[in-house]
């Protein structure tokens, strides 16, 4: 299920072990948290689950319902290795289909991955838990990143938005009469039809003060969680051009607040090349303590080691301009 560090549950991390694949494997994947262990279902059957939260490298994952669910940051991939292997809701782990790993949502859901640097979109499906590399927000089936051109690279700079629920026997559908609850304090999605310059409005929940991870740009429009009906929303396997930017950055963000005094006492807790990032949207001010920018994966990839060898296991890398 999946290579590379697999910051989750599965997931395929290209790029390490020189030739398991292109793109494929930094470590041996760690022993799965107990909630992940697979139920035994027919092939490509499985459950609907969120899970239960799990620790991996001291480090906890709480999985959630997250209907606006919209992020960036970086994908991976995950092949051979883990073909035939059940996944974390129960399927059949197969790199020809368009599947995913991801740490917190609920599974089987279909999302939209965005190529931030060709402009490549596809549907997949998530049924798994990962990626277990830190530095990575989704770990992709071989097909999802041939049809997304990054297995050459190995990874790709990308964004992942939320469309809903996904059928339990493998399909495209959503399950008939079930709707997952809205969550108070989820990521707004973007609000442009573009991958443009501009950055999301603050989450909703930002006045609480609880660091808040938000994608920093604008993705392709928001789709409702449910239903879906359009065909755009499910995996077929269609590929859409979107526009991106001619350039971006690569950040590692800490944490976002509503208030300064917030962002300033976590900027002097953590220290080192951190600053406070402001961001103006929609009447609302966010501070952001991130570092950058940088613009490689490598150079990304050793400030989150940096920065969460200082204490903070909320870091993650994120796309910006």
């Amino acid at each position: 299920m999946h290579l590379s560090g697999r910051a989750f549950r599965a997931n395929a991390f290209f790029l390490g072990s020189a030739l398991l694949l292109a793109g494929c494997a930094e470590h041996a994947p760690p022993p799965r948290p107990a909630e992940t262990q697979p139920v035994r279902l027919p092939p490509h059957a499985g459950v609907y689950k969120i899970g239960n939260p799990y620790e991996i490298d001291n480090v906890w994952y709480y999985p959630h319902e997250q209907p606006d669910y919209d992020e960036t940051g970086i994908a991976s991939w995950y092949g051979p290795t883990f073909y035939g292997r059940y996944t974390a809701d129960g399927e059949l782990y197969d790199g020809n289909k368009l599947t995913a790993a991801h740490r917190t949502l609920p599974m089987p859901v279909n999302v939209r991955v965005t190529n931030l640097e060709n402009g490549r979109s596809i549907v997949v499906r998530v049924n798994d838990r990962g990626p277990y590399s830190r530095g990575r927000i989704i770990d992709l089936s071989r097909r999802a990143a041939e049809l997304l051109d990054m297995t050459r690279t190995g990874t790709a700079r990308v964004r992942v938005t939320y469309i809903g629920r996904a059928s339990l026997d493998g399909g495209n559908g959503p399950p008939p009469d079930e709707t997952p609850p809205a969550i108070a304090n989820a990521l707004p999605a973007a609000p442009t039809a573009k991958v443009a310059a501009s950055s999301l409005a603050p989450p909703p929940g930002a006045a609480a003060e609880a660091p808040v991870h938000m994608a920093t740009m604008p993705a392709p429009p928001p789709q409702a969680s449910q239903p879906m009906a359009n065909p755009a929303d499910q995996v077929t396997g269609k590929v859409t051009e979107v526009p991106v930017p001619a350039r971006t950055h690569l950040y590692v963000q800490v944490g976002a607040f509503a208030r300064i005094d917030n962002a300033r006492r976590l900027l002097t807790h953590l220290g080192g090349d951190l600053h406070i990032s402001i961001l103006h949207r929609g009447g609302q001010t966010l501070y952001r303590v991130r570092t950058g920018p940088m613009d490689t994966v490598a150079e990304a990839d050793a400030a989150l080691a940096r920065i969460t060898g200082a204490g903070s296991g909320d870091a993650q890398i994120v796309v910006d301009q």
